[in-house]
């Protein structure tokens, strides 16, 4: 393990920051990091693993997507990690999706009101429905990890139609949700989770 990518895409800027907590984690491991925004990726073949972020707004940021889509073949030889940026999350247990390790910031999530019948912003806001798109878009690959953390929420910075979505849907209340003590925590285990994909 000689070298890592850390992709990320943003709305705000906030996903920046911890992109760069991602790599700087990483990095403790001697392993040599790139932190870069997708859009200025040009190539995976330099690379022994790929961390891949985004925030959810109506869903996990589109040129996230797009990127795993674009590099689902490359992603059969060089193994993925994955991590969400969220103000909301529905507590429901979920540790394993679709035989991935998922990892859960336990100041984000919280527990439905009904345990029986979730709301539509519960239901919404659950660690599968969040990861179907990421996991849909380079199937058969599935990545080593999958993390969900709390993000920022600045609505002066978004755009109007992401602002009645998170104010209407979500209802989320702006401010800071982001851990990280979590995020640094999960981010120094994915040199071995790699490593352990490599052997």
């Amino acid at each position: 393990m000689k070298r890592i990518l850390v992709a990320y895409s943003t709305f705000a800027g906030s996903t920046v920051e911890v992109a760069r907590a991602v790599g700087e984690e990483i990095a403790r491991c001697e392993v040599q990091v790139d932190v870069l925004p997708i859009d200025e990726v040009r190539g995976l073949e330099a690379y022994d693993g790929v961390v891949v972020g985004g925030p959810m707004i109506m869903g996990w940021h589109r040129a996230a997507l797009k990127f795993l889509r674009k590099n689902r073949k490359a992603f059969q030889r060089i193994p993925l990690a994955v991590f969400v940026m969220a103000m909301s999350l529905t507590q429901t247990g979920e540790k394993d999706l679709e035989g991935v390790t998922v990892t859960v910031d336990e100041k984000l999530s919280r527990s439905p009101k009904k345990e029986d019948r979730l709301s539509l912003k519960e239901r919404y806001a659950r660690v599968s429905n969040y990861a179907r798109p990421a996991l849909a878009a380079i199937r058969p690959v599935k990545p080593v990890s999958l993390g969900f953390f709390g993000g920022r929420l600045d609505y002066g910075s978004l755009k109007w139609w992401a602002v009645l979505f998170a104010m209407v849907i979500i209802q989320a209340p702006g401010g800071d949700r982001r851990n990280w003590a979590a995020i640094r925590s999960w981010a120094a285990g994915l040199p071995a989770a790699f490593q352990q994909t490599h052997s």
